[in-house]
């Protein structure tokens, strides 16, 4: 019977730098048997996180009496800095989509989408003009502005089993409206 181990270790870089690229090379020495390397991730913060597992081959889309429950929507507005709380009544994580209209022009750099105490960060690097949509896009991995592709520095979103807690920053006395989709998931797909 295979037996996995969990290992994590911490990247230290400079500061001032920004990190382009990782390279990971596992090495295995003086030993005999079958290894395996699944689920290498790299996360910010000095502390592990947490772990998502593989939604295509565990999970299935949260039921309530044997029918598929409806993805959930949230909207509200934000002025200067607000933190979005979300019940998830799913028994896993479920990827976010979220999306910013500025009701004010925005500077780059000024918005930005955060989890818990402000990890995983995301911000939108281009300005915003009044009435733009601002899209980020856990389902999709997709970042746009207007329906088109645009940057993000840093991480898609998503809502933890139970209720998780959003942060939500953005441009000092300015306002925009927030609408938050997501599809609550849960075990019962293929057992490994």
């Amino acid at each position: 019977m295979a037996e996995f181990t969990r290992f994590a270790e911490t990247i230290t870089v400079k500061e001032d730098m920004r990190v382009v690229s990782i390279t990971v090379q596992p090495i295995v020495s003086d030993c005999t048997g079958r290894i395996w390397f699944t689920d290498l991730m790299v996360q910010e913060g000095d502390r592990l996180t947490g772990f998502v597992i593989n939604t295509e081959t565990l999970l299935q889309k949260y039921r309530e009496d044997d029918a598929i429950v409806a993805p959930r929507f949230y909207n509200g507005i934000v002025r200067s800095s607000g933190t979005v709380v979300i019940f998830n009544l799913g028994s896993t994580t479920a990827g976010l989509d979220i999306e910013v209209e500025p009701i004010q022009d925005m500077a780059a750099g000024s918005i930005i989408i955060s989890q818990g105490a402000g990890s995983h960060k995301a911000t939108f690097l281009d300005a915003a003009s009044a009435g733009d949509t601002l899209s980020l896009l856990g389902s999709t991995r997709e970042c746009l502005k207007n329906g088109a592709a645009t940057g993000k520095d840093g991480f898609y979103q998503y809502s933890a089993a139970g209720d998780s807690k959003h942060p939500i920053t953005l441009e000092k006395g300015k306002s925009a409206k927030l609408y938050i989709k997501f599809q609550e998931m849960q075990d019962g797909g293929d057992v490994l």
